[in-house]
């Protein structure tokens, strides 16, 4: 597979013609809804056997070699040049296609309104068979310990048909959002927590959970070690029933992360407790804050350096955003929140405004600036192939158990390709 940055004077035909593909092939695995008006800037994801490689300054066989997970050799013998060559920068080298990595792979899903719509129930059937694990979002906490389910439709069918395992997703989640009061009055609580798990098990065996999931967000700082004995518990009753236990934490790069998200999630404890986590490596770029990439490549790989220096690599799914998010300018603290994108909209609304799409180098992420019709000026952040190819590179290079996305739902053909192209996801 290579990804190709579109240029000026670009088409499709002549992007076919540079790596010997067709424009139908290109167009398909795109999703490209204006074949004949790409936008300057744009990542195409090209579906050929192997890559291209274009040599950079410094680099050399064996560097390149190293970075595509080949040897020197090989690559002087398929590119028929001598492995004691010298390399002029520009100069195209093949890299021979390599073996798929086995992953698991976890995608949630948030219907609204207490109804699954038609594209969250299309994007399921069309994306769980690329999957380990289907998440619907959520199973709410009651003050009871009941919980409050969300709308399944046929998630059940739609796992079963394309071999996916359903993960059962428990959040503190109540009106106001994540519940710091809630989380308190059942983590205080021996009683409430025994009602829940019995109805977690229930609910498991009824619709065939596989994997109990526990997003517990914005619980009190005192309340880390009470978290904690609560997983060890849950773990216990869940081994017991033959299930799996995972949980969502938040992306710190230290044990010591201040802030209302971190304090309460012990990175430590829960790598010694449950089967497997996920970071919740995104919203460096957020609704209510100033633009900018929402995964950030810097950041990102410090939480997952941060998680490996107190957990095993196979238990850290890492977390990835499958949106990107479309801010009003002059950014005002408190003013309108920014709009959540795909990168397949941003890709269209660059195209409606004319405008080119930029890479920045230090985020790993695509921008551009536009103005709308009525004069506003507006700044995206999204994901595209090259993006997401460096979270995959990071993957691969930490020997991470796989990739947990938010959320379905959000059109990025782009991501399945190359998901599909570069691993082989583990089956539960």
């Amino acid at each position: 597979m290579q990804i190709h940055v579109v240029q000026q004077g670009d088409s499709v035909y002549s992007i076919a013609d540079l790596y010997d593909s067709t424009p139908t092939d290109i167009i398909e695995a795109n999703e490209l809804e204006t074949p004949g008006d790409l936008v300057i800037g744009q990542a195409l994801v090209i579906p050929i056997v192997g890559q291209f490689y274009y040599v950079q300054e410094g680099d050399s066989l064996s560097t390149i070699a190293q970075q595509f997970n080949t040897t020197a050799e090989k690559l002087a013998q398929v590119n028929g040049i001598s492995k004691d060559s010298s390399l002029p920068v520009g100069l195209r080298l093949y890299i021979p296609e390599q073996p798929p990595s086995p992953i698991t792979a976890n995608a949630y899903i948030e219907p609204y309104g207490g109804e699954v719509s038609d594209t969250l129930q299309s994007s399921a059937e069309n994306r769980a068979a690329k999957l380990t694990y289907l998440a619907p979002f959520s199973y709410e906490i009651q003050e009871d310990g009941s919980l409050k389910p969300p709308p399944l439709d046929n998630f059940k069918e739609i796992a079963e048909k394309n071999d996916a395992t359903l993960m059962m997703v428990v959040t503190n989640l109540a009106e106001e959002g994540f519940s710091d009061e809630l989380s308190r009055k059942i983590l205080e609580s021996d009683s409430l927590q025994n009602t829940l798990l019995d109805n977690i098990i229930q609910t498991t065996k009824e619709l065939g959970f596989k994997d109990v999931h526990f997003d517990m967000e914005f619980l009190p700082p005192d309340m880390k070690e009470s978290y904690n004995q609560f997983l060890r518990k849950a773990k216990k009753r869940l081994s017991n029933e033959g299930l799996l236990m995972s949980t969502a934490l938040a992306p710190k790069s230290s044990a010591d992360q201040k802030g209302a998200w971190y304090e309460a999630h012990d990175y430590k404890a829960h790598g010694e407790i449950v089967d497997f986590v996920v970071l919740m490596t995104y919203e460096w770029g957020y609704s209510g804050g100033p633009p900018r990439a929402v995964a950030p490549i810097g950041p990102v790989t410090e939480v997952v350096d941060f998680a490996l220096s107190v957990m095993p690599a196979d238990k850290i799914l890492l977390g990835q955003n499958l949106y990107g998010y479309d801010w009003t300018l002059p950014y005002e603290p408190g003013g309108e929140f920014a709009k959540a994108v795909s990168p397949q909209r941003a890709i269209q609304i660059a195209r409606e405004n004319n405008v080119e799409i930029s890479y920045d180098e230090k985020e790993q992420a695509p921008y551009f600036t536009y103005t709308s019709s009525s004069g506003e000026k507006h700044e995206v952040w999204f994901e595209d192939a090259r993006s997401i190819q460096k979270k995959f590179d990071l993957i691969k290079d930490r020997g991470l158990l796989g990739i947990s996305y938010w959320k379905l739902g959000l059109a990025f053909p782009q991501n399945w390709v190359l998901l599909e192209n570069q691993f082989s996801i583990t089956k539960s």
